[in-house]
């Protein structure tokens, strides 16, 4: 498809120079010569959404979110919202952002309901569509994505395409739901393949100029083969509109975390135990480096696979798995994709000696903030403490550092308008006595919080990064 656009293209401006150079009494025999890359170019488009358009999903979320207590008196409000999605296995398995459901105690997904192949029965306004109900499946926030089940199979879906391969310029095309005009696609092209959009962060995204309107979240970036190179996720913007920058998740990140997500319910992260930097022009006069660029580690933690298999400050990093790494974000980026227990291959060099070695990928600590997909407003909501939390079963104690006690309450979320406190909760903190009693689950924490009238103090026992702390309060009219 790549290949018949690009032909077309070719065509096209070829015909505009002729008509443009050819003298006026020979345009009329000209003119279909002149039209026709443009048709062809036209015909080949429309293919390519008719075979995308099916997989792609409108999302409506039901749930709660931050209220304004003064005007409301609740800390939370009941909100309505929608998105973007796509089928990306024929089972019902759907990819969004994790921001079109977030809160939500109910998703449902508008999908193409059937194909009509004769244009003449097709309807110019609407094409048939189904509401049906969704099950989330996982939300990992840090990627910002979402994983979604509807109980249908044999549904048309999108595969991925390798994001590493893209370059700067490609055709791509943005489909989606902006602004709730469900069924809509843009065009456009890839304005960087590996944008950082904070210092520290170890998300890239694929910056396009393709138009993105809020709505469009979630839905598919496609290359001209019809294959997902990303998933839409945010624009910068002074008006709030598209204004030509927008981002999407990279696939090969949404491939890992997809997987992880509708395996785990979780994802995972991998660390190796360095630090590393960029070579710039001026480390590399100082240090007397072979080359002005590439991968310098900065430190190694102690007793980390990286430290197990030899790493050493001052070490150069070549390559990994075989692929040339050029900055420290590359390098950071490509091992953030890893799997646990994943072995990966890096090659080095130190004093001017290229060397190899084998290094484990172990579990990094994750995100608290992960446990919100867990929680329900309703039934998990303590307003004495302005927090949501849930109940530490099996699967809880799995994904917490090793608790100092066999029993508690763990913090999923906090809430912006929480009561003034020593302290501050924050997600991943875990509740074991309030006023010295034990606090055993969910349900014994809100009856103790019943027991107290305002003005009456609340200390608080938790744990939180291993160690054990307090938090008081005064519980409030």
């Amino acid at each position: 498809m790549m290949q018949i656009i690009r032909n077309c293209w070719i065509g096209m401006i070829f015909g505009i120079i002729l008509t443009v150079v050819i003298p006026v009494n020979a345009q009329s025999s000209l003119s279909a010569k002149a039209i026709a890359p443009l048709n062809a170019l036209s015909d080949a488009f429309e293919t390519l959404v008719e075979s995308v358009g099916p997989a792609v999903v409108q999302v409506f979320s039901l749930g709660y979110g931050p209220g304004d207590a003064q005007t409301t008196g609740s800390i939370l409000t009941r909100q309505r919202s929608s998105g973007s999605g796509v089928i990306i296995d024929p089972n019902g398995y759907i990819i969004t952002n994790a921001h079109v459901i977030a809160g939500a105690t109910h998703v449902e997904i508008l999908i193409a309901e059937r194909e009509i192949h004769d244009p003449r029965m097709r309807s110019i306004l609407k094409p048939g569509r189904k509401k049906m109900d969704a099950k989330i499946i996982g939300v990992d926030r840090e990627t910002d994505l979402a994983v979604l089940k509807i109980e249908r199979s044999n549904l048309p879906y999108l595969p991925f395409s390798d994001s590493d391969l893209l370059r700067q310029g490609q055709l791509v095309l943005a489909f989606g739901s902006p602004l709730g005009l469900e069924n809509s696609v843009t065009m456009g092209v890839i304005s960087a393949v590996a944008r950082q959009l904070e210092a520290e962060a170890p998300m890239v995204y694929i910056q396009t100029d393709a138009p993105i309107n809020p709505g469009n979240s979630g839905g598919p970036l496609v290359d001209t083969e019809g294959k997902i190179v990303g998933i839409n996720t945010l624009i910068f913007s002074q008006s709030g509109g598209n204004e030509g920058v927008g981002f999407a998740a990279p696939s090969n990140i949404v491939q890992t975390v997809y997987h992880q997500l509708k395996t785990n319910g979780h994802v995972r992260r991998g660390k190796i135990g360095v630090n590393v930097q960029t070579v710039t022009p001026l480390m590399a006069s100082g240090l007397s480096l072979s080359q002005p660029w590439g991968v310098i580690v900065a430190d190694v933690e102690p007793g980390s696979p990286a430290d197990l298999a030899g790493l050493k400050p001052g070490d150069i990093i070549y390559t990994l798995n075989e692929k040339l790494m050029e900055n420290g974000r590359q390098f950071e980026v490509n091992v953030y994709r890893r799997a646990i227990d994943e072995k990966v291959k890096i090659d080095y060099i130190r004093d001017g000696e290229r060397r190899q070695v084998i290094v484990n990928v172990t579990e990094r600590s994750d995100d608290p903030e992960r446990f919100i997909s867990m929680v329900n407003p309703k039934k998990n909501l303590v307003p004495q403490l302005g927090i949501l939390a849930i109940d530490i079963d099996r699967q809880v104690e799995q994904m917490l550092p090793r608790l100092r006690k066999r029993f508690g309450v763990l913090v999923a979320a906090i809430s912006n308008d929480a009561p003034a406190i020593d302290g501050r909760f924050r997600p991943g903190d875990v509740i074991f006595e309030l006023n010295h009693n034990e606090i055993t689950g969910l349900a014994v924490l809100k009856s103790t919080l019943q027991q107290l009238n305002p003005g009456d103090a609340a200390v608080i026992q938790l744990q939180r990064r291993g160690q054990l702390r307090f938090l008081t309060l005064e519980i409030e009219p």
